[in-house]
């Protein structure tokens, strides 16, 4: 268990906005140095500057995670100047949207290369310094979308995270015996860009919360949720209390809470 960030060297994957940016600031207010890596330079520097401010070193990366060579790239330059890696948070998403039969095939390639993918190259890349030290946590966003049904405006996004989850359960049983924690963080709405990073295809389609009504988070309180999880080595981290709520409901009756859905979609 890490109990404290003092000192620890965290990366963070899609870290110059939203729940990345909420991360990297808590992370860095608790004492970690931070590595802020974003596809968009800018967005990393400027977020690093400002985790900086809290006393500990951090620095900004650009980081295309559909490329290996570029992760590899971010580890040679995190261990050059920090020594080494102790948290990963795999922080990415991109949403396809539109009806199932009139999104494209290339659109879902690139959500499965971006959500799920960046993972798998992630751990390739930084699962064997966590092995080889014998410690670390690893944290990877999911979605609440992954956990069930809700809607089927954006079904690329949601089987994407749906993949992250099962990738995590997986990782977990690997990894806690060898001392490395995972963090599966399902957020509800939060306050993000993420808009910026949809495609739409085909007919003009509604975007709907898992929860009519569902308050956005604050990326900020998302973050310190992360770090909370880091020190006390919570699997599962959910955004709304509602989302549990809406689990319990679904392994108690799976039939009957799917028509509750489906009735809440044709009721508009």
């Amino acid at each position: 268990m890490m109990e404290s960030l003092e000192g620890k060297v965290a990366f963070v994957s899609g870290g110059g906005s939203g729940i990345g940016r909420g991360a990297a600031l808590a992370m860095a207010a608790a004492g970690a140095h931070v590595a802020v890596a974003d596809i968009d330079r800018d967005r990393a520097m400027a977020v690093a500057d400002e985790a900086s401010w809290k006393g500990t070193e951090c620095f900004g990366m650009v980081l295309d995670v559909t490329d290996q060579a570029a992760f590899e790239t971010a580890r040679d330059v995190i261990l050059r100047r920090l020594g080494r890696v102790d948290i990963v948070m795999n922080n990415v998403g991109v949403v396809a949207a539109g009806l199932p039969e009139e999104i494209p095939l290339h659109e879902w390639e690139r959500s499965m290369s971006t959500n799920l993918l960046s993972i798998v190259r992630s751990n390739a890349t930084f699962l064997p310094l966590l092995l080889e030290q014998g410690s670390g946590h690893v944290v990877n966003t999911a979605s609440a979308a992954g956990m069930f049904a809700y809607e089927y405006e954006r079904m690329p996004y949601s089987v994407s995270k749906a993949a992250v989850i099962a990738l995590s359960e997986a990782l977990a049983l690997y990894l806690h015996p060898r001392h490395i924690g995972v963090t599966c963080l399902c957020p509800g709405p939060v306050v993000t860009n993420i808009r910026q990073q949809m495609t739409f295809s085909g007919a003009a389609v509604r975007m709907r919360p898992p929860v009519k009504g569902m308050t956005p988070a604050d990326p900020m309180s998302v973050g310190e949720m992360v770090v909370d999880a880091i020190k006390h080595e919570r699997f599962l981290v959910l955004t709304h209390p509602e989302l549990h709520d809406l689990l319990v409901q679904r392994a108690n009756d799976p039939e009957g809470f799917l028509a509750e859905r489906v009735r809440i979609i044709e009721e508009g």
